[in-house]
């Protein structure tokens, strides 16, 4: 006959496990004998190992309760029902793991590959992290919204990005990261960027690529301004230039019927 220390031993438990099974009617707990101790036989050792490994597989112990009493039958007919769990748990568990695999990518996080490839790009051109910061979180929204599209506003910023008079507009967007609204470069900047929008109207770039609706817009358009300090003084500067927006970036009416420009579009 076993102390309780020794049952506890044997079936891989603690001493306050087994008198946890006791108090909650698991495990039936004996008289004690003349010398005050408890004795506990072979029975409750197997008894006490399979409360322990249904414990452990996930059961509550209500439950455990339940298949104790249960017959050869109905017993494996319950275990084969919480294998199946199981298994429907460990590939839960396996895509947890890909999502975290996913993020400790860091950029590849719900970013297509020629998105990723593109703020490689920008980087090895000098932009600095906190302007790619922003670049990269408009095209998570924009790859969200419209996954579809992504290839064909890629292609126009890579051109964009690529194209040296563009590329130096840009960089010098960056560059005022941490100006203030009254910064004297800010007009110039808003004239720059009105020429190149007027000399892409002219020659018609952008007209095949479909602006994002208007919520999207706003959106993208809201992490612009709070990021930047003088972003609203900008965009007062281009409106009173005749344009108006910025990732769906158009010219103000009756200037053009209001008509959308493209060449912005996620330009951050």
């Amino acid at each position: 006959m076993l102390t309780i220390s020794q049952l506890a031993g044997y079936a891989g438990v603690t001493v306050r496990a087994v008198r946890h099974y006791h108090a909650t009617g698991l495990l039936p707990e004996p008289e004690r004998d003349r010398s005050g101790y408890r004795r506990y036989g072979p029975h409750a050792v197997v008894e006490l190992i399979r409360i322990r490994t249904l414990s452990e597989a996930g059961v509550p112990l209500s439950r455990v309760r339940e298949l104790l009493a249960a017959d050869p039958e109905q017993f494996a007919a319950a275990v084969g029902e919480i294998d199946r769990r199981l298994r429907t748990e460990i590939s839960e568990l396996r895509r947890h793991r890909k999502r975290i695999a996913r993020l400790a990518a860091g950029e590849s996080l719900a970013l297509p590959p020629e998105v990723i490839d593109y703020l490689d790009r920008m980087r090895g051109f000098g932009f600095d992290e906190r302007f790619l910061e922003i670049e990269r979180d408009s095209w998570i929204l924009i790859a969200a919204q419209l996954p579809d599209r992504v290839g064909l506003y890629m292609a126009i910023k890579r051109a964009q990005v690529e194209h040296e008079g563009i590329r130096r507009l840009y960089l010098d967007l960056a560059e005022l990261a941490d100006c203030t609204p009254d910064d004297p470069r800010l007009p110039a900047l808003a004239d720059r960027t009105v020429a190149f929008l007027e000399a892409a109207a002219a020659q018609a770039q952008g007209a095949d690529a479909e602006p994002v609706g208007d919520d999207l817009a706003r959106l993208l358009d809201g992490t612009f301004v709070e990021t930047f300090a003088w972003a609203p003084r900008l965009l007062e500067l281009l409106e009173e230039r005749g344009w108006t927006g910025w990732t769906n970036i158009r010219r103000t009416p009756p200037t053009g019927a209001g008509r959308r420009h493209g060449a912005l579009a996620a330009a951050r």
